[in-house]
């Protein structure tokens, strides 16, 4: 049996801690919740956790400071930045400072459990657990495998097509822009002048897997002017 993954919480307000406490609990994880920003650091630097929520705004010690002492020892833990400022800037500079993600408060409870699987999938621990990603009650992906299910059908996916299933799944609460697939999963800067077109077409070969007409699609749905989203169940 795998062991329970091991997520530290560093929020000082009360009650999202407690929240996240139990939502992560109930998935299964073992969970430790900090309110100080010094002892959050203390527990991130001397713990063994398989992945830090980690808010910005901290008493005595700020989450900034925090992921550049933690970024400074090990390279590889994975850290979710959790903030109420959602600029562009503050994105940006948590990102460049190592963050794997950044979700802005308020935030869905449901997108946020999504993306710290993301996370940890992306991880050397987490590529060591079994994730199921399933589409309405026909379509059931193992990640892991590159392989899936279409109700008797079997998939076969490339890395990239399920870089692209994975990365929709953890922001399924909004449509991702093709430039900012074109970054997160290939790799592009934003700025580079790169033919869109790419993502389209991979878009299209994953819908003749995953969906039952490609051309009405259920599940990886285009969002006019805004990008693609995956709907795990359909609408």
């Amino acid at each position: 049996m795998n062991r329970k993954l091991r997520l530290l919480v560093v929020e000082d307000e009360a009650a999202i801690s407690s929240g996240l406490r139990d939502v992560f609990v109930y998935h299964g994880y073992d969970v430790c919740c900090v309110a100080d920003g010094g002892r959050g650091l203390e527990e991130a630097l001397t713990g063994t956790y398989d992945l830090v929520l980690l808010d910005v705004m901290l008493p005595t010690l700020d989450g900034y400071t925090i992921l550049e002492r933690i970024r400074a020892t090990d390279r590889e833990q994975p850290v979710i930045m959790l903030t109420a400022k959602s600029g562009d800037d503050e994105t940006i500079h948590g990102l460049a400072l190592g963050a794997d993600d950044y979700v802005a408060k308020p935030f869905s409870v449901a997108q946020l459990v999504l993306r710290v699987q993301a996370v940890l999938r992306r991880s050397r621990v987490g590529a060591e657990q079994d994730r199921t990603l399933r589409l309405g009650d026909a379509v059931a992906i193992d990640t892991a495998n590159l392989s899936g299910t279409r109700g008797d059908e079997e998939l076969t996916f490339t890395r990239r097509e399920m870089a692209i299933l994975e990365y929709l799944a953890a922001h399924g609460d909004r449509p991702v822009p093709r430039d900012e697939l074109l970054n997160k999963v290939w790799g592009y800067a934003r700025d580079a002048d790169i033919e869109t077109r790419t993502v389209d077409i991979h878009v299209a070969k994953l819908r003749r897997k995953i969906e039952p007409e490609p051309s009405e699609p259920r599940f990886l749905v285009t969002v006019r002017g805004a990008g693609y989203r995956l709907l795990t169940e359909t609408e």
